[in-house]
Order: C-alpha cells, then structure tokens, then sequence
C-alpha cells in the first residue's frame, strides 16, 4: 500500500488500490484525496482536514496551511 502525507496536518495516509496490493489479499481503505481549490493550487489531505474546511466559502490554499 501506497502512503502519501497529508498536505493539512502532515500524517502519513493510505492510499489504496493500484498494483501495489495485487500479490496480497490486503484490503485497506485510501484515507485521503487530491483536491483543487478556487485558487487553483492541488493539495492531497486526509479525510479529517476534509472536514475542518471551511463550508460557507471558496477554499484556498490560505485555509490548507491554516490547518497546520
């Protein structure tokens, strides 16, 4: 299984599926995505910093490092 941190808090996620898996029966859930924000930038975060993001606006990049 593939492992990629978190661009918010920094914690090493799962990232499921791909051929790195294919030899085991190891069947773990991806823990995070890759999101573009209004601003244009890309950041991977984990589920959880998903959730501390702000709902009422446009999320930026601004509001990724705020979350450090």
């Amino acid at each position: 299984m593939a492992k990629q941190p978190c661009d918010g808090c920094g914690q090493s996620v799962n990232i499921g599926g791909g051929i790195a898996n294919i030899w085991t029966l190891e069947n773990k859930q991806t823990e995070g995505m890759t999101l573009e924000l209004a601003d244009g930038t890309e950041h991977f975060l984990c589920y959880d910093c998903m959730d501390r993001l702000p709902d009422d606006r446009d999320v930026t990049a601004e509001d990724v490092a705020a979350l450090e």
